[in-house]
């Protein structure tokens, strides 16, 4: 079964657009749902009429998770605790508010996730603003439609939410509908002015007879939309013309990935037949008077047979394992490549590696967050700081953040300064010790350049006032 196979199989509903089932379909890879739909197991060879199950029919019993496995790789070296970026910025104060609102607003948890949902296609994040206070949640876009500005394509227009949401839920979160009513149209409308609710409609009147609910909807009047919208990896989907998403990470290797689960399941299957092979006995006085079928027993089962009687075991051999999992080490290493992901293997390694020699065994993943890194830093994480300066402005008590409230902060200079890959080992340090101390006593480099290159390696944040006396003096870090 290939990936075309399978979305053939699953749920689709005719009234959303083609690029909801694609979304969909996606995160039920990221998900590990993919096979869900499949009603038979993997080890039920015969239907209730007695008709044989082709594979494909089945849900394997092995699901190796390696697009998960890529994607949480990848999105550990955009956001974890050891390689979130340095915020800068030219005005001190703004410094100080988005470092407080890092913590207060948990911003690491939310771009982390955001990152992981995003790696289907796209992903949005939602900053609203409470008494002041800034709130922030990931949003997935399977049922976002966005709208660009003429004027400037870069920023959005406005944001749509549309999907279909049963009488009960709607009942839970307070709307007055007919519990019994079926299912409903639910809609939101986000502009540069207000958030604007719906009243649901039952699905039979169609989404376009929906009116606003005033009382549900908020006017904002930070006079831009308060979503930043992030596409996963440049280069888009090469057929969707509004450019709302980019391309999945894990898409090239879906195929390889469902083959390797099917060839594990049989694998699987194959051994446990070999643990306990089936037994078929051949008794010639057993079919006369009429044809009957042969016996079919376990091996722990004593026999009796007349002498022209026969049993034999219907066995697999042990090459055939050995053959599917070396061929499932190849698909592996297809798949990883397809996904940028890391093949390196690092028990293999005779001694303790060096930062460098660690980038270099994961190069492939690096590749994949350092592409990463333009989407979810520059238009991600930097794009909501930018955000969060203008709210500041527009906002007539600013924003408060851990009880202070700031107003008009400076967006000018914001950028993001990213950590090394990996930890430098003991002899990267002394290697780059050697290095800077030999440039500035050639005079390359004077003292705060050498401190500018030795600062991120040590994790120091601000310059240390170094006196110097003749020979004496000493690079202190």
């Amino acid at each position: 079964m290939d990936w075309l196979s399978l979305q053939s199989r699953m749920p689709r509903d005719a009234d959303m657009p083609v690029r909801c089932f694609k979304l969909l379909a996606f995160e039920a890879i990221l998900e590990g749902r993919q096979y869900d739909q499949l009603i038979y197991p993997f080890s039920k060879e015969r239907s209730e009429a007695g008709e044989y199950i082709p594979l494909d029919e089945r849900r394997p019993s092995v699901r190796t998770g390696l697009c998960r496995v890529v994607v949480d790789d990848s999105v550990s070296l955009l956001f974890s605790e050891g390689h979130w970026p340095t915020i800068q910025a030219s005005d001190q104060r703004t410094l100080v508010a988005l470092n407080e609102l890092v913590a207060e607003c948990r911003l690491k948890e939310t771009m982390l996730e955001a990152a992981t949902r995003g790696s289907v296609g796209s992903v949005a994040i939602h900053m609203r603003i409470v008494k002041s206070r800034p709130f922030l949640a990931v949003m997935g876009t399977k049922f976002l439609t966005p709208v660009w500005r003429l004027d400037d394509p870069r920023q959005l227009h406005s944001v749509s939410e549309c999907y279909k949401v049963d009488a009960a839920t709607l009942i839970a979160l307070g709307f007055n509908v007919d519990p019994d009513a079926g299912i409903f149209w639910f809609k939101r409308v986000w502009d540069d002015q207000a958030e604007l609710w719906f009243k649901p409609v039952p699905i039979g009147d169609g989404y376009a007879a929906m009116a606003v609910d005033p009382d549900r909807s908020v006017v904002h009047g930070l006079g831009f939309v308060p979503i930043v919208w992030i596409r996963n990896i440049s280069g888009g989907s090469g057929h969707e013309p509004d450019g709302a998403d980019g391309m999945c990470t894990f898409a090239a290797a879906i195929d390889t990935v469902i083959e390797v689960d099917y060839l594990l399941s049989q694998a699987g299957r194959g051994l446990k037949y070999g643990s306990d092979p089936t037994l078929v006995l051949k008794d010639p006085s057993a079919c006369i008077g009429g044809a009957a079928p042969s016996r079919v027993g376990g091996v722990a089962s004593a026999l009796t047979l007349p002498p022209e009687g026969d049993a034999k075991l219907l066995e697999i051999n042990g090459n055939a394992a050995a053959a599917v999992l070396a061929h499932v080490k190849e698909l592996r290493a297809i798949a990883l490549e397809a996904m940028h992901g890391n093949r390196a293997h690092g028990d293999r390694a005779g001694v303790a590696p060096s930062g460098r020699a660690i980038e270099m065994m994961c190069q492939g993943l690096i590749w994949l967050a350092d592409r990463l890194r333009i989407s979810y830093g520059d238009g991600g994480l930097l794009a909501l700081l930018n955000m969060l300066c203008r709210a500041s402005s527009r906002l007539r008590d600013g924003l408060i953040v851990a009880g202070i409230s700031y107003r008009d902060l400076d967006p000018h200079g914001l950028a993001l300064a990213w950590p090394s890959w990996f930890p430098a080992s003991f002899s990267d340090r002394q290697a780059q010790a050697s290095s800077v101390a030999t440039l500035i006593a050639a005079g390359v480099i004077d003292r705060p350049q050498a401190y500018a290159i030795v600062a991120p390696l040590y994790g120091l944040t601000e310059a240390t006032a170094i006196e110097t006396d003749g020979e004496d003096a000493t690079l202190i870090a």
